[in-house]
């Protein structure tokens, strides 16, 4: 029985050459037998995987295979030239274990939190932060050097950072690239380090960013500001701000989502006879609803559109009124013969008129 080359891949059998590639790339990755020093199975799974590849990224021989022709797989990367070629066509001359380089010296990630009232969080704010951080050494100017010196390219790795090193492996060489230990992968030599930062090219300080805080955000919430971390060491790249985002309580409202809960309580009169009440509103103001007679506790009224703007999306939640019906717990004189009064009249039985008839 013929193997399924689409099954080893991983990918369906209308799948683009990308699609093809992108499978085998991670395939490779996790099949190599350099990869798995300690499992003897693993050449032989990468053979099937790199032979699986090779006929499904060429046109030709992929509509071989899907038309039911036998392919001669013993001869199928001597045009490659081995394995390695195949890895190189692939991934490029870094090979399959490359690493990027000067990742050593890349800006540290700085987290900063900040707290924002429920209405900012509604609709957006613009923040100034400032936070304690690295920052670059104004002696050198951030290249590390002394004054009136200049740092020089690597003689090692010719000012990439990192070198090219060949390793043998079951199925021929794999080139791999390492951070170039003469310059600990900066690319630069320098001779006279600056004093002020000792050849750093960074030094404390503090930092102020302007942070634009979307509307809809929620607790929690961590926005990242692409290159607004530290620098990197002598002219590597910053690393990342992320602002963590912290909404204050409101005593108006509860949020649930893109909506907003605000409770309004009503007397007993009120919420028998109707009666007309205003709702505070998140952006200021308030907004005057219509209470029908005989609304009972727990009856939510929704004004559309009056709660949070959705984040990443148009439109906003909306307001959600619920009534709550107070029931008085100290009444006046008149008040309890007026109760009563009523309770006559709807025929409904009260304590004191329990015992009445049970003292009689």
């Amino acid at each position: 029985m013929s193997k399924d080359f689409y099954d080893i891949l991983g990918v369906s059998r209308d799948a683009s050459t990308e699609e093809i590639k992108k499978a085998f790339r991670r395939l490779a990755r996790d099949s190599h037998p350099d990869a798995n020093p300690d499992d003897p199975t693993a050449e032989a799974r990468f053979r099937e995987i790199a032979e699986a590849y090779e006929v499904l990224s060429d046109p030709e021989r992929r509509h071989r295979y899907d038309r039911g022709d036998t392919i001669d797989l013993s001869d199928l990367f001597a045009s490659f030239g081995g394995f390695d070629d195949l890895i190189r066509s692939v991934f490029g001359d870094s090979g399959l274990f490359s690493t990027p380089t000067r990742q050593t010296n890349r800006g540290r990630d700085v987290l900063v939190p900040t707290q924002i009232s429920l209405a900012e969080a509604a609709f957006g704010v613009t923040r100034e932060l400032e936070f304690a951080a690295l920052v670059g050494c104004e002696t050198c100017h951030g290249s590390g050097a002394a004054p009136g010196t200049e740092s020089e390219t690597c003689s090692k790795c010719g000012g990439a950072g990192a070198v090219r090193v060949a390793r043998r492996g079951f199925l021929g060489s794999v080139m791999t690239l390492t951070a170039c230990d003469l310059c600990a992968g900066s690319g630069q030599m320098i001779r006279v380090p600056c004093e002020t930062c000792r050849g750093r090219g960074l030094t404390s300080g503090e930092r102020l960013v302007s942070v634009e805080i979307p509307g809809g955000v929620s607790e929690g919430t961590r926005l990242r500001l692409t290159g607004q971390g530290e620098p990197g060491s002598r002219g590597a790249r910053r690393g990342d701000l992320f602002v963590e985002i912290h909404v204050a309580d409101d005593d108006r409202f509860v949020r649930d989502g893109d909506d907003l809960i605000v409770r309004i309580d009503l007397g007993l009169a009120q919420a028998a006879l109707g009666t007309e009440v205003e709702t505070p509103l998140i952006e200021g103001g308030f907004q005057e609803i219509e209470v029908p007679r005989g609304t009972q506790p727990g009856t939510v009224f929704s004004l559309r559109g009056k709660g949070m703007d959705r984040l990443g999306r148009r439109g906003r939640g909306d307001m959600l009124v619920e009534i709550n019906v107070h029931v008085p717990e100290d009444l006046s004189k008149e008040e309890e013969e007026a109760l009563r009064a009523y309770a006559s009249v709807r025929g409904e039985e009260t304590s004191r008129t329990k015992r009445r008839r049970r003292s009689r």
